[in-house]
């Protein structure tokens, strides 16, 4: 590869890890044709971008990004692969997703909201995080509660009133 493909390649995964709050890197060797096909596949439907990256490029263009990254150096060895989502959970959800018909990906490092996870056994935890639209609907759910008792107390109590006139309608009659 030639140096100005190098500095071209580096200013885009530069632009990349400043761009994405979250983002996840990943071993994906020993995996065949059809299986790297698929899993791209699957990346496709989770709204995941995934693109190999030598580990050499990716710590320059770390190094360039104004955040602190330097934890995620000591996993930049071997293959590496990074995931890029707009949820913090989704490379993880995906990843387990594949898991149920092979051994790979193997999770190496995560990157979301400014926090850092190092290691696969990390991937149960962050299917577990919620996302910012799961987040919010929790939020909403909550709101909403006090608000649909407040109804449906005054709804009960309507029809317990009306009730209650009609039976003494009926007795002075």
């Amino acid at each position: 590869m030639r140096k100005k493909d190098k500095k071209l390649l580096i200013e885009d995964l530069t632009q990349q890890l400043t761009d994405n709050n979250n983002f996840y890197l990943a071993d994906i060797s020993e995996l065949n044709a059809v299986d790297t096909s698929d899993l791209r596949r699957l990346c496709f439907k989770y709204g995941i971008k995934m693109q190999v990256v030598k580990n050499t490029l990716l710590k320059k263009a770390m190094d360039n990004v104004e955040r602190d990254l330097e934890e995620l150096y000591s996993t930049l060895k071997g293959n590496t692969s990074i995931m890029f989502a707009e949820a913090g959970n989704g490379p993880a959800k995906m990843i387990k997703e594949f898991r149920k018909k092979s051994e790979r990906p193997i999770l190496k490092a995560a990157y979301i909201e400014e926090m850092t996870y190092i290691g696969d056994e990390q991937l149960d935890f962050l299917v577990a995080i919620k996302s910012k639209d799961e987040l919010i609907g929790d939020i909403i759910s909550l709101l909403q509660s006090p608000v649909k008792n407040v109804v449906s107390a005054l709804q009960s109590g309507g029809a317990t009133l009306s009730g209650v006139l009609e039976t003494l309608s009926q007795r002075s009659e």
